[in-house]
C-alpha cells in the first residue's frame, strides 16, 4: 500500500503511460539540446520566441526575436535565439547574490503539510505553497477532500536558521470550509489556511504567472521541497526540462515521498508546474532513470479561471488573479502567534542551496518588506508642453499617414486640450510619440496613434503600474480607478506600453514609455480578453518585424468600438470590440494600410456583435478593410484607406478570421 500523501497507483500507472510513449521524441529532443544552439531548436518556435521575450523582463539587453524566422529556420533568428538562451540558462554559473535573495523568499511561502485522519492522527506529509494571501496549493491526491483538510495543517520556517538552531515553528490549520477546490485530472488542490491576514503576510506569496514564455524545454527548474516530509530541500542546476505536452511537464530532478505538492519553479522564480510524481524511467540512465512529472501552471490557472463559486469562495478565487503585481502597500509583517511545538522526534528542515545563479529578485514574489530590484518607477514628465506627439510623416520618403478624422456629429464630443498650442486640433492630446483622441462623454479614448521605431527602440523593464490623470482634461472626463476596483477588469493598454519607447537615448524611451501609464490611454478590458494570448498581441511585432517592411518603422492607429449598446458598469460603458490599423512602407516603397477588429466567436454578418449573445472571452482577430473600420467609428482614415492591400485584393465587407500572423495579407 502506497504512503498517504503519495501519489495513487492509477495516476502513477498514468504517468508511466505518458513517460513510455513519450521516450523517442524525449530522446531526439535531449540529442538536439546536446548540439550548439541546440536550445533554440528542441521546442517549438512560438515557444521559444515567448521564452525569449519573457526574459527580456529581466535582462534589458536581451531583444524579442521573430518566431516565423525561427520556424524557418532563418540562421539569423536561429542563431541570435540560441545565442541568448545558452547565455541565460545554459552557461553562465557564476552568477549574482540576487538569485538566492529571490529563492529565499520563494522558500518561505513553501510548506510541510501534515495530513492527519479524522481521529487526529499522523498519516503522511505534503508539500504546499501559499499562491495568494489567503490560499494555499498542493496536490489532490495529498488533500483529497475537505474532510481531510479539516483534520490537516501546514507548517511554515520548519527549518534550521543559518546559525543551526531551528526557528520557531509556524504552524496553521487549514480552512476547507471557507474555501477548498480539488481536480483529480490535474492533480491540484487549493485550500484556504486558518490564518489572520498578518500571520500569512510573513511569509508572502509565491503567484500563478498565467503569461506564457515561463519555461520551454531545455530551461532548468527548481523544486522547494519536503521529501520524506524530512528537511526542507533545494536541488539547482542539472534539473531540466526534457518534454513539454499539452498538460505536464516533464524533468529530470530528485524527489521523493513528501515532496508532491511542490511548486516547480524557474531560474526567474516563476511557478512553472506543480510537481505531482515521478517514475522509472530505465531508458533515461543519463538522467538518473526516473522522469519527474509536473502539472503546467497555465492549465491549473485556466482551470481556476473557469470555476463559478458561490460570492465568498469567488472573491478568495478572484484575489489569486487580482493580486498580479507587487503590493508595495501590504502591512508590514508581525509576528505569528505562537504554536504548539512538533512532536517529539519530528524532524525539521534545512535549507541547502549549493550552486547560485542569476536573476535580479521577482518584482512579482510577493513578499512584504523584501526589496524589489533596482529599476525606475513610473514618473510622468511634467513638462506637457515638450510633448510633440503623432507624427503623420514619421514613416518618410514623401509618404503620410496622417490623424484619423472625427464625424462632424463626433467633434463636440471630444475632451479639449486646455494647453493646445494656437494651430493645433484643440481635441488631440500629445504625449511622447504618440497621441490620444478623448471621447469626454464615453470617458475612453476614440482613438490613439502611435510611431513605432523598430530600429531605435530599448527593451525597458515593466515596473509596478502606476496610472495617472492627464491634467491637460478634467477629471471627470476621464476613466479612473474606481471602475477596476474589485472585480477582473485589467487597466488595458491602447498603445502598448513598449511601443513608443524608442529615441536617442534610454531617458527619451523611458518618458515616452511612462506616458503610456495615463488613464486617457487606458480602457477596461476583462482579464480573459487582456491576458490572453490571440494573434492580436503580437500584431504590431509582426508588422514591424516583416521582410516587406523597409525602414522597421510602423504608425499604428488603435481604438475601441463605441457602441451605444455598450453594456454599462460603474458609470462606464465597457466596449465589446477593438480596432487597429498599422501603416508602414513596403521595400518596393508603397504603403501598406491594413486593419483589424477583435470580436467575438459570436458573430452576425458584418462582424457585427449580437449584444444578448456577448461573452467575455471569445474573442477572435479578423483582418478587415480600414473601410470597415470607418463604419464601425465613424473615423475617417483618408488616404491612409487607399493603401490598403485587402480592399484591393478582395471585395469584402466582413473580414478574414487570423489564427496566425503569417494569414496577414500586407
Amino acid at each position: 500500500m502506497d504512503p498517504v500523501g503519495t501519489v495513487t497507483p492509477e495516476q502513477r500507472e498514468a504517468v508511466a503511460t505518458r513517460v513510455a510513449r513519450r521516450t523517442g521524441q524525449r530522446r531526439g529532443t535531449i540529442d538536439t539540446l546536446r548540439q550548439p544552439g541546440g536550445i533554440a531548436r528542441a521546442d517549438e518556435p512560438a515557444r521559444v520566441a515567448s521564452r525569449i521575450d519573457r526574459l527580456s523582463r529581466y535582462h534589458p539587453d536581451v531583444r524579442p526575436v521573430n518566431p516565423a524566422a525561427i520556424a524557418t529556420g532563418e540562421p539569423a533568428a536561429v542563431a541570435a535565439a540560441g545565442a541568448i538562451l545558452e547565455r541565460i540558462i545554459q552557461v553562465n554559473d557564476l552568477l549574482g547574490v540576487g538569485y538566492l535573495e529571490g529563492g529565499v523568499a520563494a522558500a518561505r511561502a513553501v510548506g510541510r503539510i501534515n495530513i492527519r485522519d479524522s481521529r487526529g492522527r499522523l498519516i503522511g506529509y505534503g508539500t504546499g505553497s501559499l499562491v495568494s494571501p489567503d490560499l494555499l496549493l498542493t496536490n489532490q491526491h495529498v488533500l483529497p477532500d475537505a474532510d481531510t483538510a479539516a483534520s490537516s495543517s501546514v507548517e511554515f520556517d520548519y527549518q534550521d536558521g543559518v546559525d543551526g538552531r531551528p526557528l520557531p515553528l509556524q504552524g496553521f490549520a487549514l480552512a476547507p470550509q471557507r474555501f477548498f477546490l480539488a481536480d483529480t485530472n490535474l492533480d491540484c488542490a487549493l485550500i484556504a489556511v486558518q490564518a489572520t491576514p498578518a500571520q500569512l503576510a510573513t511569509f508572502g506569496y509565491n503567484r500563478l504567472v498565467e503569461a506564457e514564455g515561463k519555461a520551454i524545454i531545455g530551461d532548468f527548474v527548481t523544486i522547494i521541497q519536503h521529501p520524506q516530509g524530512e528537511k526542507k530541500q533545494v536541488a539547482l542546476r542539472e534539473n531540466r526540462i526534457v518534454d513539454l505536452l499539452d498538460r505536464f511537464l516533464h524533468y529530470e530532478t530528485d524527489t521523493e515521498p513528501g515532496s508532491s505538492g511542490s511548486p516547480v519553479f524557474n531560474d526567474q522564480w516563476e511557478i512553472v508546474a506543480l510537481h505531482h510524481a515521478g517514475v522509472p524511467a530505465p531508458a533515461d540512465g543519463e538522467l538518473g532513470g526516473t522522469i519527474n512529472e509536473g502539472i503546467r501552471v497555465s492549465r491549473l490557472a485556466a482551470f481556476l479561471r473557469a470555476q463559478h463559486l458561490p460570492p465568498a469562495q469567488q472573491t478568495l478565487l478572484d484575489r489569486l488573479f487580482t493580486n498580479q503585481t507587487t503590493q508595495a502597500g501590504l502591512p508590514a509583517p508581525r509576528p505569528a502567534e505562537p504554536v504548539a511545538p512538533p512532536p517529539a522526534g519530528s524532524a525539521r528542515q534545512s535549507v541547502a542551496l549549493t550552486v547560485p545563479f542569476d536573476i535580479r529578485l521577482r518584482a512579482d514574489l510577493i513578499s512584504p518588506g523584501q526589496p524589489v530590484a533596482a529599476g525606475e518607477a513610473i514618473r510622468i514628465d511634467p513638462d506637457y508642453a515638450s510633448r510633440r506627439g503623432y507624427d503623420p510623416d514619421f514613416l518618410g520618403d514623401g509618404h503620410r499617414a496622417p490623424l484619423p478624422t472625427l464625424h462632424a456629429d463626433l467633434v463636440p464630443l471630444a475632451a479639449v486640450n486646455r494647453l493646445a498650442a494656437n494651430g493645433d486640433p484643440a481635441y488631440v492630446l500629445p504625449y511622447h510619440h504618440f497621441s490620444v483622441v478623448l471621447n469626454r462623454q464615453r470617458r475612453l479614448a476614440f482613438f490613439t496613434a502611435v510611431n513605432i521605431d523598430g530600429n531605435a527602440s530599448f527593451r525597458l523593464r515593466r515596473e509596478s503600474d502606476r496610472w495617472s490623470f492627464d491634467p491637460r482634461v478634467p477629471a471627470d472626463e476621464q476613466t479612473g480607478e474606481g471602475v477596476y476596483r474589485d472585480n477582473p477588469l485589467d487597466r488595458g493598454h491602447l498603445v502598448r506600453r513598449l511601443d513608443p519607447a524608442w529615441g536617442a537615448s534610454r531617458v527619451a524611451a523611458k518618458l515616452a514609455n511612462d506616458d503610456t501609464f495615463h488613464f486617457t490611454n487606458c480602457t477596461p478590458q476583462h482579464a480573459d480578453f487582456n491576458q490572453n494570448q490571440t494573434t492580436w498581441a503580437g500584431l504590431e511585432d509582426y508588422v514591424l518585424e516583416s521582410a516587406d517592411n523597409r525602414d522597421l518603422k510602423v504608425s499604428v492607429f488603435t481604438g475601441p468600438v463605441l457602441s451605444p449598446d455598450d453594456e454599462p458598469y460603474r458609470g462606464v460603458q465597457l466596449p465589446r470590440q477593438f480596432w487597429k490599423v498599422a501603416v508602414m512602407v513596403k521595400d518596393g516603397g508603397g504603403l501598406s494600410a491594413t486593419a483589424y477588429l477583435l470580436s467575438q466567436e459570436s458573430l452576425l454578418d458584418g462582424l457585427e456583435v449580437a449584444p444578448e449573445a456577448f461573452a467575455y472571452g471569445a474573442y477572435k482577430t479578423y483582418q478587415v478593410p480600414v473601410r470597415r473600420i470607418e463604419e464601425l467609428t465613424r473615423l475617417s482614415f483618408g488616404s491612409v484607406a487607399e493603401a490598403d492591400p485587402l480592399g484591393r485584393v478582395e471585395a469584402v465587407s466582413g473580414g478574414r478570421e487570423i489564427g496566425h500572423p503569417r494569414q496577414i495579407i500586407l
